[in-house]
């Protein structure tokens, strides 16, 4: 049997982006994707909510991410989930999730009388 380890989101970005060198000189820039959802309770209410993703993109897909995205920005990113385990500061075990981004998309709303249109624009990496 094949794994599968991939990730789709269409979102708005959460932070501004942060651009870092790692000290091998290649390009990591994160940031954090908001997604929209509803759900019900057991009345039947519909009730809105937000989960937060962190992405990481490397070199030229980090340096074009850190460029041109900004927070607010809508954008669409496919890649796969990546979990780590590191020490705090106070030596404590933590643990955590991100999504590493293979491809990165803005999302352009162009609003008309009928309906809004959506185009995707690759981020130049």
């Amino acid at each position: 049997m094949r794994s599968v380890n991939k990730v789709l989101l269409m979102g708005h970005l959460a932070t501004q982006p942060e651009m870092k060198m790692t000290p091998g000189g290649h390009t990591v820039t994160t940031f954090k994707v908001a997604t929209n959802r509803d759900w019900s309770n057991k009345e039947g209410d519909s009730r809105p909510t937000a989960d937060f993703h962190k992405i990481v993109a490397w070199r030229k897909l980090g340096e074009a991410c850190g460029e041109y995205l900004k927070k607010g920005s809508g954008v669409y990113v496919e890649g796969h989930i990546s979990n780590h385990k590191y020490q705090d500061k106070e030596g404590k075990n933590r643990k955590s999730t991100e999504i590493v981004a293979d491809v990165v998309n803005f999302i352009s709303i162009k609003k008309t009388k009928d309906a809004d249109e959506i185009t995707l624009v690759d981020v130049p990496a």
